[in-house]
């Protein structure tokens, strides 16, 4: 499944987080997830791919993390 992350919508997002969260669900070396994290920051939509199995765990993730987005349909 893939999910297109909009924004991140809150004051201070932590970065860190956001990367670490990149590399579980999306499968991203933490390079990219830290290059990832910045383009989201900056504004830029990105769009990751999640596992079926994780996907619960990746919504809940993303509310946590005050990251707004949507699901794109194969």
């Amino acid at each position: 499944m893939n999910i297109n992350l909009i924004e991140c919508t809150v004051p201070k997002p932590d970065k860190r987080a956001i990367s670490k969260m990149l590399e579980e669900v999306g499968g991203m070396d933490s390079g990219t997830a830290r290059e990832s994290t910045s383009i989201l920051l900056e504004g830029d939509p990105i769009e990751i791919e999640v596992d079926d199995g994780s996907a619960s765990s990746a919504y809940r993730l993303l509310r946590k993390l005050g990251i707004d987005y949507e699901l794109i349909e194969d």
